[in-house]
């Protein structure tokens, strides 16, 4: 399944792939991996160190279009019509009460085609998703008609998957394709707060364990002569059921199927927050990423643009003349990435009358009280003092510094839970001058869980502005703000 050729062998040319990715680091990508197939052999594979080949990545949103597969291999058994009403497979959970929800079928929620969608479960009390999404109050209207994407809804049809097999999602599908395929060995899914799965958002796996799904979808479900998913359900899963255009167009927004995007090229697509992409096309091209690009929605727009410019409209049926000289600038070129960090100009003596000098800061929405910036060579040291006490963020100039991220009580395990085992994530932390008297910070997120953080801190006299900016899901909503602090 990872055997790997010439580009040039399946008629792509490697000036071309070099072309493509140097495009998406260009335009701002914070690329981790990426993987490039075509007819099922590998022709490009780059990891962004300190990723690697076994490094296991957070799929966010991909993660429905596998829930999506899940229920079509309970309706091949039996178990589920997608023209089943919801409320039938949840009579404990469901109010009927609620205008338009009973008559909400399997197959609305798999097209995003729903009655209207709860408030999210981040700003809830109920541990139970599937609990809430049946029973609490919202305006609603007849389910099958407008596409709305609904992430709460692939939650629940997560929940019916465990509810109907017995197992959890993830073993589920490993018993019925991951096994056979040999992939996904690591792999694992995050849990709710209730410890059902959390299947609209936490597939954890690696670049190969993405690719090896696509490939299969692509090759209609079958694998060394074994149908392991319907042909017919991928075949209507895949297609445009439904248009999803809304008030936009885009590279990816070419029509909904179950769970699964239509792309460019004719393609059909799994998409997570973040540009976490795995993208099949009837050329034979299978294109994988994952990404932390959160913060950034033009992003995966330029990817697509990018993938059709350099490759899908330059790949040819037959074999092309090998380019020894272009596939060993292609091959250093993977060997050589690195995670992205910041760049700027070179520090200016006015950092050396800062350095380690304490700051007192305002009443702030962020309850930081105090904060530092110590600098020593090519590193240096953000301190500071917030609710949780005091703090100290290590980080590179003009480069990445890992280590991990000082706010503890994130969870490892469970969504929307908060820990008192004070573990951490992990982090790269890179600082670059934007001028004499400005700094700029990006803190990357590279755990379980994907987010980043970007402060820019400014000067004036005895005066210091720092403002925060964080994305990501559910946490570092301690940083989020702007404060002004005096010199001591």
């Amino acid at each position: 399944m990872f055997e790997k050729v010439t580009p040039e062998s399946v008629g792509v040319a490697s000036s071309n792939i070099l072309r493509f990715v140097k495009k998406l680091e260009k335009r701002g990508s914070k690329t981790h991996g990426i993987l490039l197939a075509r007819h099922g052999k590998i022709i490009y594979e780059s990891y962004y160190k300190p990723y690697t080949v076994g490094s296991l990545h957070r799929m966010y949103s991909q993660t429905k279009s596998y829930v999506s597969i899940a229920i079509g291999l309970l309706e091949a058994e039996g178990k589920l019509s997608l023209s089943d009403k919801i409320g039938k497979h949840f009579p404990d959970k469901i109010n009927k009460e609620i205008e338009y929800l009973q008559e909400q079928t399997i197959e609305d929620m798999l097209l995003m085609s729903t009655a209207g969608k709860p408030k999210e479960w981040f700003s809830v009390e109920e541990k139970d998703r599937t609990k809430h999404y049946l029973s609490s109050e919202r305006k609603t209207h007849p389910s099958g008609t407008i596409w709305d994407y609904d992430s709460t809804g692939s939650q629940v049809l997560s929940s019916l998957v465990e509810r109907l097999s017995g197992k959890t999602l993830f073993d589920y599908l490993n018993e019925r394709v991951f096994s056979h395929l040999g992939t996904f060995e690591n792999a694992k899914i995050l849990k709710a707060p209730n410890g059902d799965s959390w299947g609209d958002s936490a597939l954890i796996c690696t670049l190969r364990d993405m690719y090896s799904f696509g490939q299969l979808l692509l090759q209609g479900g079958n694998y060394q002569g074994k149908q392991l998913v319907p042909r017919d359900y991928i075949e209507r899963a895949s297609s445009k059921i439904v248009d999803n255009r809304g008030t936009h167009e885009s590279n990816y927004h070419r029509g909904y199927g179950y769970q699964i995007w239509r792309t460019i090229g004719d393609g059909f697509a799994f998409v997570g927050m973040g540009d976490q992409l795995t993208a099949c096309f009837p050329n034979g091209i299978v294109f994988c990423c994952v990404c932390d690009n959160q913060g950034n929605d033009t992003i995966r727009e330029i990817i697509f643009d990018a993938l059709e410019e350099y490759i899908l409209s330059t790949v040819r049926t037959a074999p092309i003349l090998e380019s020894q000289g272009a596939q060993a600038e292609l091959e250093k070129y993977a060997s050589t990435r690195e995670l992205y960090s910041v760049k700027g100009i070179p520090l200016s003596p006015f950092i050396k009358s800062i350095s380690g000098k304490k700051y007192i800061c305002k009443e702030n929405e962020m309850g930081i009280k105090s904060l530092s910036l110590t600098f020593d060579g090519d590193c240096g040291i953000l301190a500071y003092e917030n609710a949780q006490g005091k703090k100290k963020i290590p980080f590179g100039i003009d480069k990445n510094v890992f280590g991990n991220f000082p706010q503890y009580g994130y969870s490892q395990e469970y969504g929307r839970t908060k820990t008192t085992d004070k573990s951490t994530y992990k982090d790269a932390v890179s600082l670059c001058a934007l001028e004499e008297k400005k700094l700029f910070m990006y803190v990357q997120i590279i755990d379980q869980y994907l987010g980043n953080l970007a402060i820019q801190f400014g000067f004036k006299d005895d005066l210091l502005y720092a403002t925060f900016n964080k994305n990501a899901e559910d946490f570092l909503n301690e940083y989020q703000g702007s404060l002004v602090a005096k010199q001591k």
